[in-house]
């Protein structure tokens, strides 16, 4: 009992990554449920192909000659059943490969069949995060975030993906399967969310050396609260109500940052860096490497190639009596 005990974990270990808030078989939209659907399908066919392949090897090894037999001589009888069993074979699996390959076939269809939707966006995938853009008829309702993508429950929300530098891939995996983003080209994505939660996706297409670290959140949540939430972002970020958090606005404005960054409402319109006018509202930063807190914006910012190496953004140079006004300024921006 001890042995098997002792095994047991290993046995069940696999079975972790069938759900949680990046697997591909916990499906919450239609896109992903159709994929899941196939996998589980694809499995049970080949589990049985591979059941009946194993049966088939331990009867043939079970089957003993006499010893002094001629090991070249065949019976007729043996020879007309085994091109039988051979043919029936042969005919099984053409029947599997093609049945799997339609299969595959009419997936495709459903999951490239884009519905209309009242929601567009545009992912630009940069080393290492996602610049999103909310397209909108109304120019003055156009923003551009970072990494967190909001979408409303029960909406199909057409995304366009386009490469500021190398390929990459987007992919939610609870929401849809993957499509590559690649420089001078535009493809296109459709996802929607069943139920209301958190989604993390990630770049699934080897992109430099932190690729790994090139992570997004989908937050699905009701109309009503996702309207709210972009009412917000389309505002300009609100001028600080405290001395402290003033002090932190200055040092920002007055230090590389605002060469990269960009602010609403304030000199800081950079556009090579995610935009930072409602970075505090962000449940993570630097592409869901740290959750969003004062330590981990001063620890970002202060060293960032200590926490992600190679990344773009230079290390900042400050004060000891800066870091703390500066990093109070950032999470202040909601």
């Amino acid at each position: 009992m001890r042995r098997v005990g002792s095994f047991l974990p290993l046995a069940v270990l696999p079975l972790g990554g069938c759900k949680g808030w990046q697997s591909a078989l916990d499906a919450q939209g239609p896109a992903a449920r159709t994929l899941a659907d196939m996998f589980w399908i694809f499995f049970a066919v080949l589990g049985v192909v591979w059941i009946l392949t194993m049966i088939a090897l331990l009867l043939s090894l079970r089957r003993r000659r006499p010893a002094d037999a001629d090991p070249l001589a065949t019976e007729p009888e043996t020879e007309r059943r085994m091109t039988v069993t051979t043919s029936i074979a042969v005919g099984l699996t053409l029947v599997t490969v093609m049945s799997l390959t339609g299969l595959s076939y009419a997936a495709q269809k459903v999951l490239f069949a884009h519905k209309d939707g009242a929601l567009t966006l545009l992912i630009n995938g940069q080393q290492w995060w996602w610049e999103v853009t909310y397209e909108d008829s109304q120019p003055s309702r156009v923003f551009t975030t970072a990494n967190e993508i909001h979408i409303p429950v029960g909406a199909p929300v057409l995304i366009k993906l386009e490469a500021g530098d190398v390929i990459h891939s987007f992919w939610v995996p609870s929401l849809t399967g993957k499509m590559d983003l690649i420089p001078g080209r535009q493809n296109q994505i459709q996802i929607q969310a069943d139920r209301p939660g958190l989604y993390r996706g990630q770049c699934a297409e080897f992109c430099g050396l932190q690729h790994a670290h090139m992570g997004m959140l989908v937050v699905a949540e009701a109309k009503e609260d996702f309207e709210r939430w972009r009412d917000q972002q389309i505002s300009s970020a609100l001028p600080p109500g405290d001395s402290h958090r003033q002090r932190g606005m200055e040092i920002f404005l007055s230090k590389p940052c605002v060469m990269c960054h960009q602010v609403r409402g304030t000199d800081a319109g950079g556009k090579v860096a995610p935009d930072l006018t409602h970075v505090g509202s962000r449940r993570y930063i630097a592409a869901g490497t740290l959750e969003t807190t004062r330590g981990n914006l001063a620890a970002w910012i202060l060293d960032p190639h200590g926490i992600k190496p190679g990344v773009n953004m230079p290390a900042v140079k400050l004060e000891p009596d800066e870091v703390q006004p500066l990093a109070d300024y950032l999470e202040g921006l909601k």
